[in-house]
């Protein structure tokens, strides 16, 4: 059965979107019910935050999924990713001969459509860069629309309809939906492009890092000649990408003086950290920003970047850096329980799990750091990291491991080790424990942590409701 087109849908319409609380989709259905649509959805296990952004805006969510779900009938279904072909929804709107498409063709036909689109790529950084870009593009006067796979604090809401002639989007290389298996990116209609970094990942659906490299070398010939892109130039496998790209506006970043936009560290406190940037070694500004960890001054410095190909005020990128507060489940301050700080993050990869520890550690020089983390992404599930994860915990002060999230569906040679971790990191010499619940944890940190302790939790998902469970817990303790 062929996909639709949704574009000339009318308002008012019924769209129906299978998978809803995915970070994209919660995204899609705001943006939808913003347009007029008659939005529902439907989800096996929801959770926040974008479960309570769905309620907020009035949309039910319908669980699990079931042939029902489609009754009354929808005109159009937006199908996510995580649906596969023998899913009991999935086939009775193959039976109804219901129109649909994928959620990334939607975004491009609807939503993008003809618009200066910015899309934010690359296997890091991805959901702290788009937001900022699109903070920027908003104190510069840009209206901008956006669609962000986590909630920027600076506009409370994922989504947003654009108010004029620019979309940020964040460009996901994950594929498409069951039958279309291609990057997100592909859909996006990409003028300015970031490409922050690309390492292996999404083992589920890419076989080696050739097939990473192969989606990114997608990506680059569909800019057009018109458009822009920023690469970090500090990575060979990144601008190897890039070198690909044959158009005008093309600009490296990083730290080594080889690129054409460079950044030099000032200073790092707990507040603020400070930072300039050069172009061709001529000074564009000093810039200050709450964001810590070499990562997130990477990722300011790719938006700066492209914000001065547009020939965006300075003056406001500079507000907009001070003044950005980042994004909830991204390094964000859950607040202080009976003296120990407790910040939660989604990192999963081992490059953003070790610059994650790094980072906080850095920060809060003085304190002792707990890092707790939950293999729970398609790849962090698999062994293909094992080695790794011994070195993005390698620097960590104190280590606690959660037992893989539902390996069922692998096979017993593919699986990721939490107990052979815990086993190299101990050989280490490193404080490593291992724990089969959230509940385990919880107990652990309560009975461990001291006044002036910072607890850094880093998982993907809902963690078993681990982060309302120790803040109960550490204000009830004596």
């Amino acid at each position: 059965m062929p996909q639709s087109s949704i574009k000339n849908l009318a308002s008012g319409s019924h769209i129906h979107l299978m998978g809803i609380c995915g970070t994209a989709m919660a995204s899609l259905a705001g943006l939808l019910k913003d347009r007029g649509f008659k939005v529902s959805g439907s989800d096996l296990n929801p959770y926040p935050p974008m479960s309570t952004q769905i309620e907020s805006l009035g949309i039910q969510i319908l669980r699990p999924y079931k042939k029902e779900n489609l009754n009354p009938k929808p005109d159009f279904v937006v199908v996510g990713n995580v649906i596969s072909a023998n899913n009991e929804e999935a086939q009775e709107m193959v039976s109804q001969n219901l129109p649909f498409c994928s959620l990334p063709q939607a975004m491009g036909e609807v939503i993008i459509a003809d618009r200066d689109s910015f899309v934010i790529s690359g296997t890091h950084g991805k959901t702290t860069t788009t937001s900022l870009m699109s903070w920027v593009t908003e104190n510069c006067g840009l209206k901008p629309g956006f669609l962000i796979g986590g909630i920027p604090k600076n506009f409370s809401q994922s989504f947003r309809n654009p108010g004029a002639n620019t979309f940020v989007i964040e460009g996901d290389e994950y594929d498409t939906a069951y039958f279309d298996k291609v990057p997100k990116f592909i859909h996006y209609k990409p003028k300015n492009v970031i490409l922050t970094s690309v390492e292996f990942d999404h083992a589920d659906i890419y076989k080696d890092f050739d097939a990473v490299k192969a989606a990114f070398y997608k990506l680059m010939k569909l800019i057009p000649q018109n458009g822009s892109l920023v690469y970090w130039g500090d990575d060979s496998n990144v601008k190897g990408i890039a070198d690909t790209c044959q158009i005008v506006k093309k600009f490296s970043y990083g730290f080594k003086d080889n690129n054409e936009y460079t950044v030099k560290m000032l200073s790092e406190s707990e507040a603020e950290t400070k930072f300039a940037v050069y172009l061709n070694k001529n000074l564009i500004a000093e810039f200050g920003t709450p964001m810590v960890g070499r990562y997130n001054i990477l990722n300011a410095t790719a938006v700066i970047a492209q914000a001065h190909i547009q020939g965006m005020d300075m003056e406001q990128v500079k507000k907009a850096l001070k003044t950005f507060e980042g994004v909830k489940r991204r390094q964000e301050i859950l607040g202080e329980y009976s003296g120990v700080l407790l910040i939660e993050d989604f990192a999963h990869h081992p490059t953003a799990v070790k610059e994650t520890v790094k980072a906080i550690q850095n920060k809060y020089k003085n304190r002792k750091v707990f890092s707790v983390f939950e293999p729970r992404s398609a790849t962090s599930r698999r062994k293909v990291f094992q080695k790794d994860y011994v070195e993005a915990f390698s620097e960590a002060h104190e280590i606690l491991i959660a037992q893989a999230f539902d390996q069922g569906k692998i096979s017993d040679e593919d699986r990721f080790s939490s107990d052979e971790l815990i086993q190299d990191l101990v050989n280490l010499g490193k404080s490593a424990k291992l724990f089969q619940s959230a509940d385990q944890i919880v107990a652990d940190l309560v009975a461990r942590t001291q006044k002036g302790d910072v607890v850094l939790i880093m998982s993907n998902g809902g963690f078993d409701g681990i982060y309302e469970k120790l803040i109960t817990q550490l204000k009830n303790r004596k």
